[in-house]
C-alpha cells in the first residue's frame, strides 16, 4: 500500500483540548441525504481517514435516525483510542412522520438523547457533544446546563454547539467552556463571519466548518441539483443548487479552476485551502470537516491541508460569497442566519 503523509494536528479549544488533525472527516453522507451509499467503499475511506491523520469523526443522532451512528460503531471498536468523536443533538425526526423536523434543546431530551447516542455508538463517554441546533425558547442556562451535566458524570468531555450566533456562543461559553462552534462556511457561505467567528476567537474556541465544499458543488462534481444527481438526493431540493441559481453559481467557479490550475490542484482542495486559511485570518483554529464516501476523495481532500493561497489569490477569491445566489436552505429559520441582529 502506498504511504499517506499524515496531515498536521492542533488543539480543538485550546490547550486543554484533544489533540485533532486539522482536518476532520464528515460522516452524515454515509447514511443519508446524498443518495446510495457502498458501505464497503465507506468503511474503507474510514480507514484511509486514520491513515491520513483525520481523526476528529463527526456525526449526528438525526443522520439515518441514528444509523450513522451505528454505522460507525464497529469503527469505534477498533480504534476508539485513534479517534476524537464527536456527534450532536438537538433536531427531533420520527420514523413514522420522515417530514417532522423540531428542535428539542430541554434537559430531559438532552439526557435520553445522549444515553441513545452513546449505545447506537457503543462508547462510554463521546469526546464532543454538539448542540446541534438551538430553540431560542430553552435558556441557554438550561439546556447548556444540562450538557456540563453529562461533562462532570463522565459521559461527554467537551461540549460543543452547532448554528449559534456570536452573542449566543458567548452566552453558553459563560455557562461552560465551549470547545466547538460547528457551522457551514466555505466560499459559498460566509454568515458566520458576521459575529461567530469573532466571538470564537476571542474565547479560544475551535470552528468545525461544515460542507467546506458547498455540498459539492464547489468541486464541479454537478451543475444543476435536480438534473445531475441520483434520485434521494437532498441537494435536489437546495435553493443553490438548482435553476437559475445553479447556472449563476456555476459560473463563481472560474477563478477556483483559474487557481487550482496554478497548483496542480483540483477546485475542490482550493476551495478546502481557502477554509483551512480563515485560521491565519481570524486568528483562531479551524477544522473543517468535509464528507466523503471514497478513499480517492479523503485522500485529495486530506493534501488541501497542504496548499497556501496567496495574498492574490485570497483577493481574488475575496467576492465569491457575495456573489452567491439562493440561501443555503429551504427553510433558514433553523440557522443562526435568521437570529442575527
Amino acid at each position: 500500500m502506498t504511504s499517506v503523509t499524515r496531515i498536521d494536528t492542533v488543539r480543538l479549544g485550546g490547550q486543554d483540548g484533544p489533540e485533532v488533525g486539522v482536518q476532520g472527516f464528515g460522516a452524515m453522507g454515509i447514511s443519508e441525504f446524498y443518495g446510495a451509499t457502498d458501505e464497503a467503499a465507506a468503511r474503507d475511506t474510514l480507514d484511509a481517514a486514520l491513515e491520513a491523520g483525520v481523526t476528529l469523526i463527526d456525526t449526528a443522532d438525526t443522520y439515518g435516525l441514528g444509523a450513522n451512528e451505528e454505522f460507525l460503531a464497529p469503527f469505534l471498536a477498533a480504534h476508539r483510542d485513534e479517534v476524537v468523536l464527536a456527534t450532536k443533538f438537538a433536531i427531533e425526526r420520527r420514523a413514522d412522520d420522515p417530514s417532522h423536523r423540531g428542535v428539542r434543546n430541554d434537559p430531559a431530551y438532552v439526557r435520553s438523547a445522549v444515553e441513545n447516542s452513546l449505545r447506537r455508538l457503543g462508547v462510554e463517554t463521546i469526546d464532543l457533544y454538539y448542540m446541534h441546533r438551538r430553540d431560542p425558547e430553552v435558556p441557554f442556562a438550561e439546556s447548556v446546563g444540562a450538557m456540563a451535566e453529562l461533562v462532570r458524570e463522565g459521559k461527554v468531555r467537551f461540549l460543543g454547539l452547532s448554528e449559534v450566533t456570536g452573542p449566543e456562543l458567548r452566552e453558553a461559553h459563560a455557562v461552560h467552556p465551549i470547545a466547538a462552534l460547528q457551522s457551514e462556511w466555505s466560499l459559498f457561505s460566509r454568515d458566520v463571519e458576521r459575529s461567530a467567528v469573532g466571538a470564537a476567537a476571542d474565547l479560544g474556541v475551535t470552528v468545525v466548518p461544515y460542507s467546506p465544499l458547498g455540498r459539492g458543488f464547489l468541486t464541479g462534481a454537478f451543475a444543476d441539483a435536480a438534473k445531475d444527481l441520483q434520485g434521494g438526493d437532498f441537494r435536489a431540493h437546495q435553493p443553490r443548487f438548482t435553476g437559475e441559481n445553479a447556472e449563476r453559481n456555476a459560473a463563481l467557479l472560474d477563478p477556483v479552476r483559474k487557481i487550482a490550475a496554478a497548483h496542480g490542484a483540483t477546485p475542490a482542495q482550493i476551495a478546502l485551502a481557502w477554509v483551512q486559511q480563515r485560521a491565519s485570518v481570524h486568528g483562531l483554529t479551524v477544522v473543517p470537516i468535509p464528507g466523503t464516501r471514497k478513499r480517492s476523495r479523503l485522500l485529495e481532500n486530506a493534501a488541501a491541508t497542504r496548499i497556501t493561497l496567496t495574498d492574490a489569490e485570497l483577493a481574488e477569491l475575496e467576492p465569491v460569497a457575495g456573489l452567491v445566489a439562493g440561501d443555503r436552505y429551504p427553510d433558514m429559520s433553523f440557522t443562526a442566519a435568521s437570529r442575527e441582529v
